[in-house]
């Protein structure tokens, strides 16, 4: 009955003009990002965050417009995986070993169709399901103290450098770095300069919304101009665009598998929608078996990742909005919009800001029908998307993210430091150095530090209470699973297999 009534509370604000008219700007902008290769829900987000401070959105107009760009990237992830064979995003590297296929084979159409449906389903579950996970784990994370909340950032890093990284060491040095930028400023407690080289403009710390537009949006521009220089064509054609019913219901139930696997996967704090879009699709290639089929252009081996990074995608609003820990990178940089907002993701959102809460859970539930409608029967308009020469399309994306920023601070000096962190997250990427913990870095960092000098006060400086609770334990254990886990099976998959004699 709370959850009734909560609805009904956020559909009131979800279904106002203006709100609505803000998911669906956002669905159609966000299938736009997630259509062109290598932009991807995160950087789509990044670009627009300048924006909603420019219109001078509250906290509720602005998450519902960039989460409807983030549900809109992760369905647009698919259509350039299909025609073009190049992910949109990193999620959708699966979606390419079958769909691609399928469009070779002159189904490019059905390809695209299967996907959006797939995605609808995987979203429109992971919301539903968010509904009601949401509000138990926040009532779990009433037990947590500054030792359970230090534990729990440690397994945020832990896991988001065993399932989202190739290399465990890279993304901690990453870690590393986005937490000594966190450090930079004055102390909170003695207010003594930290690792500013004696800048003024440093004394106040690095603001992590330059951060985030500088290593998302303006390192993809200066990668996407390099990679893909001046040219946009098509690799596959697409011709006729129907409804494949029979395909549809021969992949129903890996759907709805996957969808689950998906939403798991998404609440894993820092594993996100690549975890889930890989084991959904090993998920159902083991079930089919040999004679399946996958990999060489079959419904189920599309419908499969689709499925499992758009639940992906809604799991990890849970961690943010209940414990304040991003689950994937998009949220990471949702949740820098929150704190710019003064809002505080926890436990206390649901009661304090049920607003908030319960207006975005609404809108996502209508963003849903709005992205399949825009993503069935319009899907040729996205497709010419693909056809905007680089040379058009990254001036724009430049001159909103350098306007965007200067119109909220107002500083010559910050967009110097977005033009630094461009150039950071362009070399940390060409020495596939992962980019998202750096930015959690950075967001988690003061917290993490606050949560650590509280626990430590509490305890009269006694190390050992960081481990004195079943919480922490258990949290602590999970994070060291979490990091050794993937070394583990990729050393498995790397064991050349036996030969039978």
């Amino acid at each position: 009955m709370d959850i009734l009534a909560n609805l009904q509370l956020g559909f009131s604000i979800a279904l106002s003009p203006w709100t609505l008219t803000l998911a669906i700007i956002g669905c159609f902008l966000g299938t736009i990002v997630g259509a062109l290769p290598g932009l991807g829900p995160a950087n789509g987000v990044a670009i627009m965050i300048p924006l909603t401070f420019t219109l001078g959105l509250d906290a509720t107009a602005a998450l519902v417009l960039l989460t409807s760009i983030y549900y809109g990237a992760m369905y647009g992830g698919r259509i350039s995986s299909i025609l073009l064979n190049i992910p949109g995003d990193e999620p959708a590297l699966m979606t390419t070993l079958d769909g691609y296929p399928m469009a070779k084979q002159g189904r490019a159409g059905d390809a695209l169709v299967i996907s959006g449906v797939a995605s609808f389903v995987g979203a429109l579950l992971a919301t539903i399901a968010l509904m009601f996970v949401a509000p138990l784990l926040s009532r779990v994370a009433y037990q947590f103290g500054p030792a359970e909340y230090f534990a729990l950032y440690v397994l945020a890093f832990s896991t988001l450098g065993g399932f989202s990284s190739k290399n465990q060491a890279k993304a901690a040095l990453a870690s590393c770095l986005g937490l000594m930028i966190a450090m930079i400023g004055l102390d909170p407690n003695s207010g003594v300069p930290r690792l500013t080289g004696g800048s003024l403009h440093l004394m106040d710390g690095v603001d992590f919304l330059v951060a985030i537009v500088g290593l998302f949006a303006v390192s993809e521009v200066f990668f996407f101009i390099e990679t893909h220089g001046k040219s946009g064509s098509l690799g596959v054609v697409l011709n006729k665009v129907s409804v494949p019913w029979k395909d549809l219901w021969d992949v129903r139930w890996t759907m709805l598998r996957s969808s689950v696997v998906g939403f798991v996967a998404g609440v894993l704090p820092g594993a996100g929608a690549s975890l889930g879009a890989f084991m959904t699709y090993m998920m159902e290639k083991s079930i089919a078996g040999k004679n399946g089929g996958f990999g060489t252009g079959v419904a189920k081996g599309v419908a499969a990742p689709e499925a499992g990074n758009n639940a992906a995608a809604g799991g990890a609003l849970v961690p943010m909005l209940t414990l304040g820990v991003p689950g994937s990178g998009t949220t990471a940089v949702l949740l820098a919009v929150l704190m710019t907002l003064n809002i505080t993701p926890g436990p206390t959102l649901f009661t304090d800001r049920p607003d908030v809460v319960w207006g975005l859970v609404a809108s996502l539930l209508i963003a849903n029908f709005v992205l399949l409608a825009m993503n069935v029967p319009l899907v040729k308009i996205f497709v010419r998307v693909l056809q905007v020469p680089p040379a058009l399309l990254m001036p724009g994306v430049t001159m909103v993210s350098f306007v965007g920023i200067y119109s909220l601070t107002g500083s010559y000096f910050d967009l110097l430091l977005v033009v630094a962190f461009g150039a950071l997250g362009y070399v940390l990427r060409k020495l596939d150095v992962p980019t998202v913990p750096i930015i959690m870095g950075i967001l988690l960092g003061g917290q993490m530090e606050k949560q650590l000098r509280d626990a430590m006060v509490l305890s009269g400086g006694d190390a050992s209470s960081l481990f004195a609770s079943p919480i922490s334990i258990g949290l602590w254990v999970a994070g060291i699973l979490g990091f050794l886990a993937p070394i583990v099976l990729r050393r498995r998959l790397r064991r050349p297999q036996a030969v039978p004699k």
